[in-house]
């Protein structure tokens, strides 16, 4: 499955600019693999310097970012879990900007921050590989609008590189 068997019925259009990064011939489940590897080597070659960084007084820290990423994670594979479970309950939106202060991003050590993306990776990994293409596709309502499982899944990997391509031109 690859973002060209998506349509726009598959989730809010807001989505569609974090999933327009991810290269058309990439399929899903790859798409889980290589960004884990991206992601890990991209924060990985930051300076120390830089992971307390602020381009502005209101914008995340490097770090903030990447803890970001994956709460982001946490919750999109929840949204791609209950849908493709059929489950028909709306879910939530979230505010990603009260998530920042209780997380702690600034008191953590990259390597814990890299240590935390790399679980909760191997777990949307195990999941997304446990998942039926069929299922995949069942559509559910999410933050207040229509979101396929697939939709939501391929929202993670367009997110995280979106974020870098953001840290590329502000950050460093």
């Amino acid at each position: 499955m690859k973002i060209t068997d998506l349509d726009k019925n598959d989730c809010n259009e807001y989505y569609w600019r974090y999933i327009q990064k991810i290269p058309e011939h990439l399929e899903i489940r790859k798409g889980f693999e290589v960004g884990c590897a991206t992601v890990i080597r991209f924060f990985n070659t930051i300076p120390q310097d830089k992971l307390s960084f602020r381009y502005a007084s209101d914008k995340w820290s490097i770090k903030e970012v990447l803890q970001h990423l994956i709460d982001t994670e946490r919750v999109f594979m929840y949204r791609c879990f209950r849908i493709s479970r059929k489950d028909k309950t709306p879910l939530a939106g979230f505010d990603q900007n009260i998530y920042v202060e209780p997380s702690g991003a600034h008191d953590k050590s990259m390597d814990s921050l890299i240590e935390e993306f790399k679980t909760i990776r191997q777990s949307s990994i195990s999941f997304i590989n446990s998942v039926s293409d069929d299922h995949l596709e069942v559509i559910g309502n999410a933050n207040g609008g229509h979101m396929s499982a697939r939709s939501a899944a391929f929202t993670i990997i367009g997110h995280e590189i979106w974020h870098m391509d953001v840290i590329k031109e502000k950050y460093l």
